[in-house]
Parts: C-alpha cells; structure tokens; sequence
C-alpha cells in the first residue's frame, strides 16, 4: 500500500507565493500536477527557489529540465530531472525524490541554513 504524500496539498497550495524574509533574501514557489510519466513518475511539477537581495536565484530545487549526471554513482550516466541548485551558476546535481512533503523539508531547512552562514559573513 503507498503512503499518502499529505505535503503534496500543501506544495500544491504554494504555488505562485513569493515571500519576502530577512536580509533581502526571498523564495518563490511554482508547482502543478501532471500526469505521470517516465520523465515525472510523481506526478508534480515544481520550482522551489532562494533569492538574494539582487534577486539573483541562489539555491534551488526543480524538474523543469534534464540533467546530465556524473559517470559514476548512483545516478550514472543519466539524464535526470528531480535535482537541486546548490549556487547560483550550477547546472544541477541529482535530487532522489520521495515525497513532496521531504522536498519541502529539504528546501526550507537548506535555505535556513544558506542564509545562515552568508549572514555571518
């Protein structure tokens, strides 16, 4: 029996929310159903995003296109779509997505802490 995924609503509900925070830093949320597919097994669509003050996007995880992974690994070889943006000029690095509620998870703790440690500086 699957899981019900209960962040998906929640995920669902975000999107087109900008929200502004501290320091000039800002998120964006874009997110939608589609049918599933080899390409979207889970069925969503979705664009998490970290913006800094010169809105330029920082961090970020999406499916809005292919990656090319790295020869060796898990992902080996492929072409993969769930992936995160780990700075602001990096092409993608794999994202294993289980449910929409652990990308949330996962997007609002990194962000946190990527604010964090620039804040510091």
């Amino acid at each position: 029996m699957e899981r019900e995924d209960f962040g998906l609503q929640w995920l669902l509900e975000l999107h087109g929310y900008i929200v502004n925070l501290d320091h000039g830093y800002w998120w964006k949320a874009e997110a939608w159903l589609v049918p599933p597919s080899m390409l979207c097994p889970h069925g969503v669509r979705y664009s998490l995003t970290l913006h800094n003050e010169h809105n330029t996007r920082i961090f970020g995880y999406d499916n809005a296109h292919g990656i090319k992974t790295a020869s060796k690994g898990k992902f080996a070889s492929r072409i993969v779509r769930d992936h995160v943006h780990l700075t602001s000029s990096d092409k993608g690095h794999p994202y294993e997505f289980s449910s929409a509620t652990q990308l949330l998870e996962d997007f609002f703790k990194n962000s946190e802490e990527i604010i964090k440690r620039r804040t510091k500086r």
